[in-house]
């Protein structure tokens, strides 16, 4: 009976100390996340300028000539959108 309650113990002072280890990370991470976002200045993201949606002409040249290739000729490229 003394092995099983020596066993017991040796369980529980484990489960503890993982446990407590576990507490400890979690909240040292959400510390850390909090002084981060309070003392750390957000990254500002340039806004991209609007695309138009007509394609260039070297790009409407490109897509003309590989569907001329792949359809030797047979079709035409009437127009091109953006999906």
């Amino acid at each position: 009976m003394e092995l099983f309650n020596e066993a017991v113990s040796i369980m529980i002072v484990g489960m503890l100390t993982v446990f407590f280890i576990l507490f400890l990370i979690v909240g040292i991470g959400n510390l850390i996340i909090k002084l981060s976002n309070k003392y750390l200045p957000e990254e500002v993201v340039p806004v991209k300028a609007t695309i138009s949606s007509e394609p260039s002409n070297n790009t409407y040249a490109a897509i003309k000539a590989a569907i001329d290739i792949a359809t030797k000729g047979k079709a035409q490229v009437t127009n091109i959108t953006k999906l």
